[in-house]
């Protein structure tokens, strides 16, 4: 699926929630500030079992404004689900099921660290390529694992509409969800991922050369 239309990006949002794998992808896809010319900005939604605050690892406290049952089922949809010391915790269960209705009719689901484990616990990973933070990590946590078969070791994977990634693959995760949906030009991601990774400030203004409004400013 290329260029999807008008997206809903859900965000799941739990206690202990790791602050750096969501830092990419949700300044990118929420400021729009790279995206191609014409692309409509999409819409970031907050979702958890409740309403009531949740606090990440790293202090920060997140008021989530949608609950499990307002994620809508669409082909369009897509959901980010973060890693989090708390992924064990049964009422989770919830969104994992959700998961598997979003799976089945073609929505974009992207799961980073502890959230593979979750994903994998449920045998969602079973038959289908995947990562996570290595296949003895997946064997210990999850006792509904049988993927063995389908694990790459590599920091993210798309199979799909699947793009799982461990807790070090941040960067590439996010790269391969942009790409996914469709909203950079293909010369802004790939400079936006070099420099991003490298840090040559060449990778940054080629970068900048790509975004029409910037053009002439760069001359």
């Amino acid at each position: 699926m290329e260029g999807i239309f008008m997206a809903t990006v859900y965000i799941y949002v739990l206690d202990t929630l790791a602050d750096w794998e969501l830092g990419y992808v949700t300044s990118e896809l929420n400021s729009g500030r790279f995206f191609k010319e014409g692309e409509q900005r999409l819409s970031l939604r907050m979702v958890s079992y409740s309403k009531e605050t949740i606090h990440t690892m790293g202090g920060l406290a997140i008021e989530p404004n949608y609950l499990i049952e307002d994620i809508e089922v669409s082909e369009t949809t897509v959901l980010l689900l973060p890693g989090a010391e708390t992924w064990s915790d049964p009422k989770h269960g919830a969104i994992i099921e959700k998961t598997k209705e979003l799976l089945k009719v073609g929505a974009t689901v992207c799961a980073i660290c502890g959230a593979t484990a979750a994903l994998a616990n449920a045998g969602l990973l079973n038959n289908r390529p995947h990562t996570s933070n290595g296949l003895e990590f997946l064997e210990m946590v999850s006792q509904g694992y049988k993927g063995q078969g389908f694990y790459i070791e590599t920091p993210s994977v798309v199979d799909n509409n699947l793009i799982t990634a461990s807790s070090t693959g941040a960067l590439l995760w996010t790269k391969q969800i942009i790409e996914h949906i469709g909203v950079f030009q293909s010369s802004t991601l790939e400079f936006w991922y070099d420099y991003f990774s490298t840090g040559n400030p060449k990778d940054f203004f080629a970068l900048m050369e790509t975004l029409p409004a910037n053009h002439e400013k760069l001359r």
